[in-house]
């Protein structure tokens, strides 16, 4: 047998569509790392052109690479700028957790009131 060829995997590759960016996001802001996150920001905004985020939120690419990096730590205000620029909307629904709560509060006054 011979040696086994690997190539890099580069995620901004494979995102494509609005949907496939979307899908990406809710899936890592569902693992809930702050760090993978703002590194998730770094993939799309190298599928779409880190140039062109640069420009339209008035940072470097240099600084955008370096706050979008697995270490980067981004300002909240640069995500914001960055999620804009992506043309990204971010949106906050109840968790399942809480959902479920108001729930059980609901039918808790129900009986109550019985």
């Amino acid at each position: 047998m011979g040696k086994l060829k690997t190539t890099r995997w580069d995620v901004a590759e494979h995102l494509k569509t609005a949907e496939d960016v979307a899908a990406y996001l809710d899936a890592v802001i569902e693992d809930g790392d702050p760090a993978l996150i703002g590194a998730a920001l770094g993939d799309i905004a190298r599928a779409k052109g880190m140039a062109q985020i640069a420009e339209e939120t008035g940072l470097s690419r240099t600084s955008l690479y370096k706050a979008l990096a697995t270490d980067g730590r981004p300002e909240f205000a640069t995500v914001l700028k960055v999620v804009k620029a992506l043309g990204i909307e971010l949106h906050a629904t109840p968790s399942k957790a809480a959902a479920k709560a108001a729930a059980k509060s609901r039918r808790r006054s129900t009986n109550k009131a019985a």
